[in-house]
């Protein structure tokens, strides 16, 4: 193989992304260089973080370029190694996918096993999105034995795996919000959830209060917009809510109209906090112990939207991950 295709960044959306913001390209299969592996890429992941990046605005990650390849998590296997670190065959999870092959810097690569998990797994539950569930529930909201807990986008990557571990920590009650009847069922019927509505059926906030009829002490946000605001109404007293995301805004051109009810932070004492996943590498060890375990008794359970086709499909993956058309984490086969 002398050439490959990667995905680059045509140009920037306004608003909602489409197909043309992004560009197929034939490429030369690269060399790696002393200290460098040339990684095949076997499959790769889609997040909703990649939207900001495709806007030109300061950020805590650098904006995607017009012209050149996008990034983000993928798991490959390695086909030349200029490392003693990594041998041909190994499989390595590593920053740059949207390309068919990658030349990874040794250092930024990470061995993992296929007998231990899928790679798949790897992307998703064991990946970053397991690790900002977890960081994100019990270190950045500061969970505790009895709290209910509610999570909006809850049949995503991030959110199944919320709800889950808030269950097997002691919740006292686990609440999800998704978008259409088939995720709720999967929420309250194969993940444990207590209870669990479709945000498309009325007024969030008034689905949260017959849902969580003595109000909630954690809000997990992977939405923003009219969940955030329907959260804080329903918050008890010392309330903590993590902010992750807020997939609902990310294609706005005009300003969010909600939360209008800020002020009631002051009155109940709340406490939003946001939360970036690098912050939290330290809990990696105590997060992939405890979440294998998990997975390994049938404790914990997980979903994936795997797209077939190959690299050419990563832009309508992408674009249907935007419109919630994934359950759990939304990969690409490549």
């Amino acid at each position: 193989m002398t050439t490959a295709l990667e995905v680059r960044l045509a140009s920037r959306p306004k608003g909602w992304p489409t197909e043309d913001n992004f560009e197929i390209a034939e490429v030369e299969v690269p060399t790696p260089a002393e200290g460098q592996i040339l990684v095949r890429n076997v499959v790769m992941s889609v997040d909703p973080y990649m939207r900001g990046r495709m806007n030109d605005v300061k950020s805590y990650t650098p904006p995607f370029q017009v012209g050149a390849p996008m990034d983000g998590g993928a798991v490959g296997e390695v086909v030349t190694s200029n490392s003693p670190d990594f041998q041909p065959g190994d499989h390595v999870l590593h920053g740059l996918g949207w390309r068919e092959y990658a030349v990874v810097d040794a250092r930024h690569a990470v061995k993992v096993d296929a007998e231990v998990a899928p790679l798949t797994a790897y992307l998703g539950v064991l990946g970053m999105p397991g690790l900002t569930a977890y960081a994100g529930l019990l270190a950045t909201a500061e969970f505790k034995e009895g709290d209910a807990v509610f999570v909006s986008g809850a049949a995503g990557a991030v959110g199944q795996i919320v709800g889950q571990i808030a269950r097997l920590k002691g919740a006292s009650r686990v609440i999800g919000s998704a978008g259409s009847a088939d995720k709720v069922k999967h929420l309250t019927e194969e993940l444990g959830f207590d209870a669990a509505f479709n945000y498309k059926d009325g007024p969030v906030a008034d689905q949260l209060a017959a849902a969580a009829p003595d109000g909630i002490d954690v809000y997990f946000d992977n939405v923003g917009g009219e969940h955030l605001e329907a959260a804080i109404a329903n918050l008890n007293l010392h309330g903590r809510v993590t902010i992750c995301g807020a997939i609902a805004q990310y294609n706005d051109t005009e300003p969010a109209k909600a939360p209008r009810n800020l002020v009631q932070l002051i009155a109940k004492r709340l406490t939003l906090r946001g939360m970036l996943v690098g912050d939290h590498r330290g809990l990696q060890p105590q997060f992939i112990k405890e979440v294998a375990a998990w997975i390994a008794s049938g404790d914990l359970k997980y979903s994936e939207t795997v797209i077939e086709g190959g690299i050419r499909k990563a832009p309508e993956a992408f674009l249907g991950l935007l419109k919630g058309e994934n359950t759990g984490k939304m990969l690409v086969k490549l």
